[in-house]
């Protein structure tokens, strides 16, 4: 508790998506349908994986864990900065606003673990098919999901723990419309270099880990895949991964705008953009990019369309 004595602030406050508050009332409805199509997108993916055994599959078991990362990931900040939007609120206490940081690190970096075993289970399915049930079998999968799990909580914890050290006695303003770490770190007293050193070695080791996975998964893939003679069957077998590669380039495309431009770019205007490209847009859009892209989401979601119409008429 002594790191509470040192600091002279006592809450913080967010700024929220913009510094124009005449924009509070257009940019409340727009965020608030976005995270209502986010809660429909997602929540319809996991409800046709759940109940269509054709779905249970590690390929649709790692779906829809990546459909309740991303309901949790947004959940996590865009209900505040409604919050905020609506009542003009803008206070977050310390407790609040390390606890909303906490989550936000655990659902970013499960997210980008999972995407990562996703690009691996496509590799095994694409790569060795005549091995994939014996690979990809569920003690293997359940083990991945777990590891991620374990891994995302305590390199979440760890940033945590290094932020408890810190005093906070400069201006209580977050430029941003949740807690982030950079932010935070800006507005810190005292000596940051430890904690900088985690999020320049630890951090970027597990963002950038899954990212080289990813690539050399798909590296094998696109051999493989120009190895078949007929252009059919090259199309169909890059069809079974093409939306998790949309969702892959979407989702590092910003991550990688945000921490790996020249910093005389830098500023925090950009950074809550591509905030809002990965925490609330990419989520959004992740559960029709899928939906679109995959013959058999298509027709289990047209069908349990009709049943609902029909015993809606009846």
């Amino acid at each position: 508790m002594e790191w509470r004595n040192e600091t002279s602030v006592t809450e913080f406050l967010l700024q929220g998506p913009t510094d124009h508050e005449e924009l509070n009332d257009f940019l409340f409805f727009v965020f608030l349908a976005m995270y209502l199509c986010n809660l429909l997108g997602n929540g319809t993916m996991i409800s046709i994986i759940s109940v269509n055994s054709q779905f249970h599959t590690p390929m649709y078991l790692f779906l829809c864990i990546l459909s309740f990362t991303d309901m949790c990931l947004t959940t996590v900040t865009v209900p505040k900065m409604l919050r905020s939007l609506s009542s003009g609120k803008k206070t977050i206490s310390f407790s609040n606003c390390f606890t909303q940081l906490y989550f936000f690190t655990v659902f970013t970096i499960e997210e980008c673990m999972l995407l990562s075993i996703m690009a691996y289970d496509r590799y095994v399915a694409i790569c060795n098919p005549l091995h994939y049930i014996t690979i990809m079998n569920k003690k293997v999968c359940l083990t991945m999901l777990f590891a991620t799990f374990i891994i995302s909580i305590n390199h979440a914890l760890l940033h945590i723990l290094l932020l408890l050290r810190l005093s906070f006695c400069k201006s209580n303003k977050i430029p941003h419309f949740f807690c982030d770490l950079g932010p935070l770190l800006k507005l810190s007293c005292t000596d940051t270099s430890i904690n900088e050193l985690m999020v320049f070695t630890e951090a970027s080791l597990l963002v950038l880990g899954p990212f080289v996975i990813i690539l050399v998964s798909y590296v094998y893939i696109i051999k493989t895949i120009l190895k078949i003679q007929s252009t059919g069957g090259r199309h169909k077998t890059f069809s079974t991964c093409s939306s998790h590669l949309t969702v892959v380039i979407l989702f590092y495309g910003t991550i990688a705008f945000m921490y790996f431009r020249p910093s005389s770019s830098y500023s925090f205007q950009k950074d809550k953009i591509a905030s809002v490209m990965y925490n609330v847009l990419s989520p959004m859009l992740n559960p029709f990019i899928y939906s679109l892209r995959n013959k058999d989401v298509k027709m289990a979601l047209k069908k349990a369309l009709q049943r609902k119409f029909t015993f809606s008429k009846e």
